[in-house]
C-alpha cells in the first residue's frame, strides 16, 4: 500500500479539523446532548468510517479494504468496552451530566495522541524485527484471559494512581464549572474536573496496550492502523450518550472480546512462526507449514463474534428481568446519573470520593 508524506499529512490534518469542529460546535457550550443529537451524530461517524472503507478498498484493492474493515471492527469494539470503565470513572468522580462531553472530547483525544504514539512504535518495530509478533500474540493472548474474567467493577478513581495524583497536587472539594485549575487563597488548585480527566487519559493509555497489538494482528500497515484507530474514536463521545443505558445491558461483551482478542493472538504467533528468524525455533528458518490466517476469515470472526456477544447478552439481561418481574432481585445497575440526578449533594460526593 503507497502512502505518501502528503496523504498523510492530508489525513492528519483532517483528523485534527473534525475534533475543532467538534470542540467549537458541540463540546465549547457545556450541555447534555440529546438522543436524537447523538444518534444522528454516531450515525454519520459510522457511515464516514464505512465510506473511507470502500475508498480505500477501490483505491488500493480490497486486501486493504478488508484489513481496515476488520481493524476498524475490532477497535470499535474495543472503543466501547472503553466505555464501560469512562462510566465508572464519571461515576466515582460524580462528574454532572453537562460536562461530561468535555472530558470525554479531552481523553478522546488523549486517546488517540497515544495510540499515534504506539503506532509508531510498532511500525518500527515490526519493520525491523519480525519477531515482535511472537511478542504481540503472547501479550493478545494473556490480555485475553485477563479481559474474559473481568468484571469492571474496579473504579479507576480509586486506584494507587489516582491515590499518587491526589497525594502530589492540591485538589478543590468541588466542580468549579467547567474549569480545571481554580485560585484559592493565593494558591492554584485543580478541580475535580480535571483529575476526572487525568483519570481518563491513565485509562487510554492502558488500553493502548492492547488495542495496537490487536490491529497489528490484522495488518502491517501503519496507514490503516493509524485511520481505523480515529475512526473508531470519533464519534465515541456521542455513542457514550447514545448507548450509555445499553452498556449495562452488554454482560458478555468483556467474554467476546477475550474471544477476538485470543484469535488475533494466534493468528500472530502462526504469522510468527511463518516468518520465523530466531535462531532458536526451527534453526532460525521459517515454519512454512504453518497457516496464516486470511483476513477475509478474520474478518467474519470477528464480526460473527460481536453480533454473538451481543444477542447473547440482550438476551440474557431480557432473561434476567422477566426474572426480576416474578420478585426475584437482580443487582444494580451503573448509570450515568451525574450529581444532579441524584438526591445527595454533589460536593458530598466527591469529598467522599476524594478522601478515599
Amino acid at each position: 500500500m503507497q502512502v505518501t508524506p502528503l496523504i498523510w499529512l492530508i489525513t492528519i490534518a483532517v483528523t485534527i479539523l473534525f475534533f475543532v469542529y467538534e470542540f467549537f460546535a458541540h463540546v465549547r457550550k457545556p450541555h447534555e446532548p440529546s438522543i436524537a443529537e447523538s444518534a444522528r451524530w454516531s450515525a454519520f461517524y459510522i457511515g464516514l468510517a464505512l465510506l473511507f472503507g470502500v475508498g480505500i478498498g477501490t483505491v488500493s484493492g480490497w486486501t486493504f479494504g478488508g484489513e481496515y474493515f476488520a481493524g476498524y471492527l475490532t477497535e470499535k469494539a474495543l472503543s466501547i468496552d472503553n466505555l464501560f470503565v469512562f462510566l465508572i470513572v464519571m461515576a466515582g468522580f460524580a462528574v454532572p451530566k453537562k460536562y461530561q462531553q468535555k472530558v470525554l472530547m479531552i481523553g478522546i483525544i488523549i486517546a488517540l495522541i497515544l495510540r499515534g504514539g504506539f503506532i509508531a512504535v510498532g511500525a518500527a518495530l515490526i519493520a525491523n524485527f519480525s519477531w515482535v509478533f511472537y511478542i504481540f500474540g503472547a501479550l493478545l493472548l494473556v490480555l485475553a484471559y485477563r479481559q474474559a474474567f473481568s468484571n469492571h467493577e474496579s473504579n479507576p478513581a480509586d486506584g494507587k494512581f489516582m491515590t499518587l495524583v491526589r497525594r502530589v497536587l492540591p485538589v478543590t472539594d468541588e466542580y468549579h464549572q467547567d474549569k480545571l485549575t481554580v485560585m484559592q487563597g493565593g494558591k492554584r488548585f485543580i478541580t475535580p474536573m480535571l483529575l476526572t480527566i487525568i483519570a481518563i487519559g491513565f485509562v487510554d493509555l492502558i488500553f493502548a496496550v492492547d488495542s495496537i497489538p490487536a490491529i497489528y494482528g490484522l495488518t502491517n500497515e501503519a496507514y490503516i492502523v493509524f485511520t481505523a484507530n480515529a475512526f473508531a474514536l470519533m464519534g465515541l463521545r456521542q455513542l457514550f450518550f447514545l448507548i450509555g443505558g445499553l452498556l449495562e445491558r452488554l454482560v458478555y461483551l468483556a467474554q467476546g472480546l477475550a474471544v477476538i482478542l485470543a484469535f488475533i493472538g494466534v493468528k500472530l504467533v502462526f504469522h510468527a512462526l511463518h516468518v520465523n528468524e530466531l535462531p532458536f525455533i526451527n534453526d532460525g528458518q521459517p515454519l512454512l507449514w504453518v497457516p496464516e490466517i486470511p483476513i477475509w476469515l478474520s474478518l467474519l470472526f470477528i464480526a460473527g463474534t460481536i453480533v454473538v456477544a451481543t444477542v447473547a447478552s440482550l438476551l440474557k439481561t431480557r432473561g434476567d428481568e422477566n426474572k426480576d418481574d416474578h420478585g426475584q432481585i437482580h443487582g444494580k445497575p451503573v448509570t450515568t446519573a451525574g450529581p444532579h440526578d441524584r438526591d445527595e449533594d454533589p460536593d458530598k460526593t466527591f469529598t467522599a470520593n476524594i478522601s478515599k
